[in-house]
C-alpha cells in the first residue's frame, strides 16, 4: 500500500516537471486574470475626483475725470465686484497722493449725488469700464471731533463767566452783590447738559466714520460758543435780576430740565442698541423705562425732550438770549424731526401709526 502511494506521488511529481504541465498551469492562470479583470470592468469605471471650479472675477477699470473740466486725472484698474468706493478711494489716492480719500467726492454723474464710501462697484457698474467725476471737498474732519468742538467749548466758556474773570464784569461790583442761587444752579445745570453730551459722544452714540468740510466745524461752533458766551454774561452778571415767581419758577423749571435730561439719554441709548428681529433691524421700541414711552406719541422723542430741557432752562433764568436760543433750536430740531420722520414712515410704517414727528399730536 504505501508502494502505491509513493508511486502516485512520483508520476505527480513527474507530471509537474514536464513541459505540458508547465503550459496547463499557465493557461489557468491567464484564464483566472481574464475572470478577474471582466469582474473589475464589469463594475463599472472608477470616479475621478471632482476638479475644484474656480470662479471667475470680474474686474473693472474706473475712469476718473474732473467735474469741472471733464479732463482725464487717473485710471483705476484692477477693482473687483465687492470692491466699495471707499476702495476706490484709496487707490486714487495713490495714484493721487495729494487727494486724500476724505476729501475725495466721487459722482455717477455731474451734479448729482456723492456716492456714499459703502456702495459696491458692482451696484453702480453698467459695464466693465466704469466713468466717476471728482470733485475735491476741501479740507475735511471727523464728526467726532466736530461733536467734541462743539460741545466743550460752551462747557468751558460757561466756566468762565461763572468764576467771573476780573477783565469780563467790574471786580467791584462783582464783590458787592451776592449771586442768586438760580446763578449756581444755571451752572450746574448748563454743565451736566453738555458733559452729557461728551460722554454719550465718547461711549454711546454710534459716530459715522465719515467726514465733513472743515467749513461746517467751523459755523458750528461758532452758533454754539457764541450763544454760550452770551448766555453765560447774562444770567452771570452782577446786574442779573432773578425770574418773577421766584424760587417755585426756580424749583419747577430745574426738575422738569433734569427730568428732560434724563429722558434725552435714555433715548439716545435706546437709539444705539436698536431692536433687532431676524436680519432686519425694527423701528425702537418704548420698554420698561418710562422714559422711553415717549416713542409712543413721536418718532424723535430725543428732540422732543431736548427741546424740553432749553424751554426749562429758559423758563428758569428767564433770560432773554436762552430764549433766542431755544427758539432757533426748536426750528432746526423740527427741520431734522420731520425729515426723519419720514424716513421712517418708508422704512417702518407699521410702527408710524398716529406719531407725530416731535411734538405729540402736532408737529
Amino acid at each position: 500500500m504505501f508502494k502505491r502511494h509513493k508511486f502516485l506521488a512520483s508520476e505527480r511529481k513527474r507530471e509537474l516537471t514536464s513541459p505540458g504541465a508547465t503550459r496547463s498551469i499557465l493557461k489557468n492562470d491567464l484564464r483566472n486574470f481574464h475572470s478577474l479583470s471582466q469582474f473589475i470592468l464589469s463594475a463599472g469605471p472608477l470616479k475621478s475626483t471632482p476638479a475644484v471650479k474656480h470662479s471667475k472675477t470680474t474686474h473693472f477699470e474706473i475712469e476718473i475725470l474732473d467735474a469741472q473740466t471733464r479732463k482725464q486725472i487717473c485710471i483705476v484698474d484692477k477693482v473687483t465686484q465687492k470692491s466699495t468706493i471707499h476702495d476706490v478711494k484709496q487707490k486714487f489716492h495713490k495714484a493721487c497722493p495729494k487727494w486724500y480719500p476724505s476729501r475725495v467726492g466721487l459722482q455717477l454723474e455731474r451734479g448729482g449725488p456723492f456716492l456714499k464710501d459703502y456702495i459696491t462697484i458692482q451696484s453702480v457698474a453698467s459695464s466693465s469700464i466704469v466713468t466717476l467725476y471728482f470733485t475735491d471737498l476741501g479740507q475735511q474732519v471727523s464728526w467726532t471731533t466736530v461733536f467734541l468742538a462743539e460741545y466743550t467749548g460752551p462747557l468751558l466758556i460757561y466756566l468762565l463767566f461763572y468764576l467771573r474773570i476780573p477783565y469780563i464784569y467790574d471786580m467791584k461790583e462783582s464783590s458787592r452783590r451776592l449771586r442768586h442761587p438760580v446763578v449756581h444752579l444755571a451752572c450746574f445745570c448748563h454743565c451736566i447738559h453738555y458733559i452729557r453730551y461728551l460722554l454719550e459722544t465718547l461711549f454711546v452714540h454710534k459716530v459715522s466714520a465719515g467726514h465733513t468740510p472743515l467749513k461746517n466745524l467751523i459755523k458750528s461752533c461758532a452758533f454754539y460758543w457764541g450763544f454760550t458766551s452770551w448766555i453765560a454774561y447774562y444770567i452771570n452778571h452782577p446786574w442779573y435780576t432773578p425770574p418773577s415767581f421766584g424760587n417755585r419758577q426756580v424749583t419747577v423749571s430745574a426738575i422738569n430740565f433734569l427730568i428732560c435730561e434724563a429722558g434725552n439719554h435714555f433715548i439716545n441709548v435706546v437709539l444705539a442698541h436698536p431692536n433687532h428681529t431676524g436680519n432686519n433691524a425694527c423701528f425702537p421700541s418704548p420698554n420698561y423705562n418710562p422714559f422711553t414711552w415717549m416713542f409712543f406719541l413721536v418718532s424723535c422723542p430725543n428732540y422732543t425732550y431736548e427741546i424740553g430741557s432749553w424751554i426749562s432752562f429758559t423758563v428758569m433764568t428767564q433770560t432773554l438770549p436762552v430764549g433766542i436760543f431755544t427758539l432757533l433750536m426748536s426750528i432746526q430740531m423740527s427741520l431734522w424731526a420731520q425729515k426723519k420722520h419720514k424716513i421712517y414712515l418708508k422704512k417702518f410704517s407699521s410702527y408710524m401709526h398716529r406719531k407725530s414727528a416731535m411734538i405729540p399730536f402736532v408737529l
